[in-house]
Parts: structure tokens; C-alpha cells; sequence
């Protein structure tokens, strides 16, 4: 039997529900999905959840697999990639978002904290998102006295987020 001919039989094997298949292609190809998914994650906990993945998809999908195009190990090979990779990506996504959410907070955190002269001024300028003139004229101040509050206020931010790090 050539390697078409396996792929094609599998193929079929699977869409009719053969439980039987899905065992000899876990058997054939799982060291490769497990591995593949491991070098890629880094993680063999990622990798074992991804590896049963994989494979509830083929059990699922089996349509998706077309052996004219290419062989079954490749295109699990790809599937594994393309969800290991994905993982990654969602993962570092996560991660920004928490980081920039968290960034956030401090610099609110921090903010809230400095003297109120302070902190009106820089919440009239950014958060309103006016000019340091139109600051002044707002809060009754001379625009010299909005230009030290905006600098000592940044000054302020800038140390205690620094220290903060």
C-alpha cells in the first residue's frame, strides 16, 4: 500500500467514525504532534492538551484533509503549527493586555496621588485633551504657572512609575 493510499483509506476511515483509525494515526503521528507542539510552546503541558487537540479536530474534520493535496503527515503537521502558533499569539496578546491594563492603573494610581493642583492640571490637559494655554485659561491660572504644574506633575509621574518598574 503506498503512502496515498494510506492517507486516502485513513481519510475515509475516519469520516465513516472508525475509532479504529483514530488509534493507529495517534499511534503513527502523535510523536510528531506532540513534539512539534512542544518545541514550538516550550511547555509540555501545553503541548500534551494541544497534541488531544489536534487530534479531537482530525476526528472531527476529517473532511478538511484532501491526501491529492498533500499527505496526512503533512497537513498534520501544518494543523499542529498553525494551532501552536495561534496559541502563542493569544497568549502574547494576553499578555500586552494585562501589562498595558496594568500600566494603566498605576499611572491612574499615581495620578489620584499627587497634590491636587497637580493632578487637575494634568487631567484638564490629557484627559480632556487641551492645550496647556486652554489648561490655563480653564483652571484661572496664567500660563506660566500650567507649563510648572504639566512639568512637575510629569516630572512626578515619570519618577514614581521609573521606581515603580
Amino acid at each position: 500500500m503506498t503512502a496515498l493510499d494510506w492517507d486516502q483509506q485513513m481519510r475515509s476511515r475516519l469520516a465513516r467514525g472508525e475509532e479504529s483509525a483514530l488509534g493507529e494515526l495517534y499511534d503513527q503521528l502523535s510523536p510528531l504532534v506532540h513534539g512539534l507542539a512542544g518545541r514550538i510552546l516550550g511547555d509540555e503541558q501545553a503541548a500534551a492538551h494541544l497534541t488531544r487537540e489536534v487530534f479531537g479536530h482530525l476526528w472531527e474534520h476529517p473532511e478538511e484533509f484532501d491526501p491529492e493535496l498533500r499527505s496526512l503527515r503533512s497537513w498534520v503537521g501544518e494543523l499542529t503549527q498553525q494551532r501552536a502558533v495561534e496559541r502563542l499569539r493569544r497568549a502574547e496578546l494576553g499578555a500586552e493586555e494585562i501589562h498595558d491594563r496594568a500600566a494603566a492603573a498605576q499611572v491612574q494610581y499615581v495620578v489620584a496621588a499627587l497634590p491636587p493642583p497637580l493632578r487637575e492640571t494634568l487631567e484638564t490637559t490629557w484627559l480632556d485633551g487641551r492645550t496647556y494655554q486652554e489648561t490655563a485659561r480653564r483652571l484661572g491660572i496664567s500660563e506660566q504657572a500650567a507649563k510648572q504644574r504639566l512639568r512637575l506633575g510629569l516630572q512626578l509621574l515619570a519618577s514614581e512609575l521609573e521606581f515603580g518598574s
